[in-house]
């Protein structure tokens, strides 16, 4: 049985992900998924990752799942738990020693000039399950406070020597596949999955996408 463990985005939540975690579940896998320090303003990207690593625990393989913003923390993760595989879902990839702040324009990602929020990340979410979980995440946000994390150097000095694969979202409005594919190019060298669904593609495609997780998992 493999363990996933599934990493929101900034904003986000372990609530993003419950959809998925039932899926792999019927699939016969385990899951975690944690709320990341995001309250704490002393909290930096390895505390972050720590977060999730703990969560895991040591249970056999485990594949990292980052999403958005996560991409930031996933491949500390798969560093530090030793990873049989790290899968980033439209997903920021960072260089040694970016802040996650420098990243939007170092990499070049431009504004989608879409003010609505619903309309820019859920706009394939049910409406009832989309307000639902923006609710939820909200009120995480009231309290967040990401200033160490956000204007800190990622620490690694090198991409992790773990299986990597990138799924691209093809009706993303934040990250486009347009960026996403010069993005991927770019940072990792590699051709990006993809298939249909918007930013939040664990809500909009839950089975879909705990059918792709599945798929990747490394042989043996």
């Amino acid at each position: 049985m493999t363990t996933f463990a599934l990493i929101h985005g900034g904003g986000g939540s372990a609530f993003d992900w419950h959809l998925v975690e039932a899926a792999l579940r019927d699939r016969g896998h385990d899951t975690v998924a944690v709320d990341l320090p995001t309250s704490d303003p002393q909290a930096g990207l390895w505390d972050y990752a720590d977060a999730v690593v703990q969560a895991a625990g040591t249970p056999g393989p485990l594949v990292v799942v980052a999403h958005s913003w996560g991409g930031f923390v996933g491949p500390l993760v798969a560093e530090r738990a030793k990873a049989a595989a790290l899968v980033l879902v439209t997903a920021m990839i960072p260089s040694p020693a970016e802040t996650p702040a420098d990243w939007w324009a170092r990499t070049g990602h431009a504004t989608s000039g879409i003010d609505d929020e619903y309309e820019l990340y859920l706009h394939d979410v049910p409406r009832e399950l989309g307000e639902r979980v923006l609710a939820h995440d909200r009120a995480l946000a009231e309290k967040m406070d990401m200033d160490r994390a956000y204007y800190e150097p990622w620490p690694l000095t090198a991409w992790p020597e773990v299986p990597t694969r990138y799924l691209l979202c093809r009706d993303d409005r934040f990250f486009t596949p347009e960026f996403v594919r010069r993005h991927v190019k770019e940072r990792l060298g590699i051709v990006p999955d993809e298939m249909p669904g918007s930013h939040m593609v664990m809500l909009s495609r839950p089975g879909e996408l705990a059918d792709y997780l599945v798929a990747v998992l490394p042989a043996g």
